[in-house]
């Protein structure tokens, strides 16, 4: 180039080479700062997510399936599962700086899925809940199971239907509601917003099928909570509705139906008492009935029944078993709509106006859950009383046993005295028949 076309292009680049440069410069601090605000460091790159969606199909309410108690299943959340390899679910290029879910137990999307967090959770200590009750097993309440602890009667004569129940100090006078909700386990978010969100007067029943049950019970208790567990028994449109592989049989052998309850009973401990997972036909049996609770007197377990069955039999069968026992007054979700669950509880009100307490029992369905929060919330503005169902079970007791000493010490009121009616109304001296010569002698024999 000719040296005057140099002398004549230097100031010029002279001059822009400095604005070029602090444009190029202020480019990349930009995207620089961009990518610390977005991502945290001055990493560009998009985060990956490792992992996959599960997406577990929704079973609504008319397609579902029968879980126990004549009610289908709600919708199952989708979960996002752990990866197939042994990472954690993490995000590139992220530091989080938040727990993740193993360290903050009962976190994550499906606590069903973390199976070694509830295993480690289960022998944690309980978190400073004063609600909650105290860790099972407790010390001398149970022996070896064929699945694990069996319930028993401590040799004090501690009774787990007693040790495990959630202690109450109401008013005697207040009208007493208690609520029992089944089929925990089964759907894990409803389950977890029914330890969350329900008062601890609200006991919960496990089915016994439920995966990593004795956490669930734990996590339940920890939240006040008592717990019972359930017995599959026999529908009558057995095994077309089959409550599963340890159902108690009404033909079954008494050896048979002992060892499907002692499987049952031993998945877990903590529980005060079993409850029914259908069995309309295996309670219309007596005999049946009579084998089942004769066992769980002998542990020391109480029975209550969900309501759905015949009341005769259930009763005379648990008395006959000198079992502790109730029977709920009211099934409160056979539909789901809120205001049906609604006028149930309603119901509930007035049948503990009536006979001082009342006892109901649900399932759980979201709608469940929801209305009975709702419901409880000016529970005690409108004069009630929440209290746990081993609460009114044992108030129906006492007053069984006060009417029972009642009525053994009425005085038996004697038949009044009759002057003896003459048939023969001869004269004195004819030794005619009269009806003292029978009837009597027979008056006389029954005093």
């Amino acid at each position: 180039m000719p040296t005057a076309v140099l002398r004549h292009a230097q100031p010029l680049l002279t001059v822009r080479a400095p604005i070029f440069a602090g444009i190029a410069t202020a480019g990349v601090l930009a995207l620089i700062l961009a990518g610390v605000a977005v991502f945290g460091e001055a990493n560009t790159e998009l985060p990956a997510a490792r992992g996959r969606f599960d997406p577990t199909p929704i079973i609504t309410a008319e397609a579902g399936h029968d879980t126990g108690t004549g009610h289908e299943t709600a919708g199952a959340p989708i979960r996002f599962l752990e990866p197939d390899e042994a990472d954690d679910i993490t995000l590139d290029g992220v530091d989080d700086g938040f727990e993740t879910p193993a360290a903050r137990p009962g976190a994550g999307s499906d606590p069903a899925d973390a199976e070694a967090r509830n295993a480690a959770a289960s022998h944690a200590a309980p978190a400073a809940n004063p609600n909650a009750l105290p860790r099972a097993p407790m010390a001398g309440l149970t022996e070896p199971g064929p699945g694990g602890p069996l319930p028993k009667i401590g040799p004090d004569g501690t009774r787990p239907s007693r040790a495990y129940a959630r202690p109450f100090h109401g008013d005697p006078s207040a009208p007493t509601i208690a609520v029992v909700i089944g089929g925990m386990g089964l759907n894990t978010a409803v389950t977890q917003a029914a330890i969350d969100e329900l008062p601890p007067e609200v006991a919960l029943s496990f089915a016994p099928y439920t995966r990593d049950l004795q956490a669930w019970i734990n996590r339940a208790r920890e939240a006040g909570h008592e717990v019972l567990i359930e017995a599959p028994m026999e529908p009558f449109d057995y095994p077309n509705n089959d409550p599963g592989p340890h159902t108690l049989l009404a033909d079954g052998s008494s050896e048979e139906n002992a060892r499907r309850l002692a499987w049952v009973l031993s998945r877990a401990t903590g529980y005060f008492g079993v409850t029914n997972y259908l069995g309309a036909r295996f309670s219309a049996s007596p005999d049946a009935l009579s084998d089942v609770f004769d066992q769980l007197e002998h542990r020391g377990v109480a029975f209550l029944h969900d309501g759905a069955g015949r009341r005769a039999t259930i009763e005379g069968a648990a008395r006959s078993a000198d079992l502790e026992y109730a029977i709920a007054d009211r099934i409160l979700d056979e539909d789901l709509s809120p205001d049906a669950i609604d006028e149930r509880l309603l119901a509930l009100e007035a049948l503990a106006l009536q006979n001082g307490a009342a006892l109901g029992s649900g399932f759980a369905y979201p709608a469940t859950v929801d209305q009975i929060r709702d419901w409880t919330a000016g529970l005690d503005l409108r004069g009630y009383q929440l209290a746990p169902p081993s609460a009114v079970m044992a108030r129906r007791r006492l007053e069984a046993r006060l009417a029972d000493e009642a009525r053994a010490h009425e005085p038996r009121q004697a038949e009044p005295n009759r002057a003896p009616v003459r048939t023969n109304v001869g004269p004195q001296h004819g030794g005619g028949a009269s009806e003292d010569d029978g009837h009597g002698a027979a008056a006389s024999s029954g005093h």
